[in-house]
């Protein structure tokens, strides 16, 4: 098993509603594959350090995800062409910080935010 966080910051200026449909989309992705996401964490508007396409703020929301070795080249291409989301970044998590965090291993179950 291997353990990813995925950071996705949509446009600011969209309902709430449509960031949950992004959200979905990736939870889908990623169990129609055999993974799971076992956190979903909104950090909610944010103002951007800089402007990024003329935008000032976004939706942040960081997901957990853990699959079998699953190819995510597929998520992560829908997420670069998906209007809506301004920026993506998924990177692995080290095994040590995984288990930490209670994703991989016999350290106790994550939660969801």
């Amino acid at each position: 098993m291997r353990a990813y966080e995925l950071m996705i910051i949509v446009e600011g200026e969209l309902e709430e509603s449509a960031v949950e449909t992004i959200v979905e989309l990736v939870t889908e992705t990623v169990t129609d594959g055999g993974g799971t996401v076992p956190t979903v964490d909104r950090w909610g508007k944010r103002k951007f350090a800089y402007e990024i396409n003329h935008k000032n703020e976004g939706y942040y929301v960081v997901l957990e995800l853990v699959t079998d070795g699953q190819d995510l080249s597929g998520l992560e291409r829908q997420l670069r062409l998906a209007d809506d989301v301004v920026r993506h970044k998924m990177m692995r998590l080290p095994d040590g910080e995984a288990t930490r965090r209670g994703l991989l291993g016999d350290a106790p179950a994550a939660t969801t935010a």
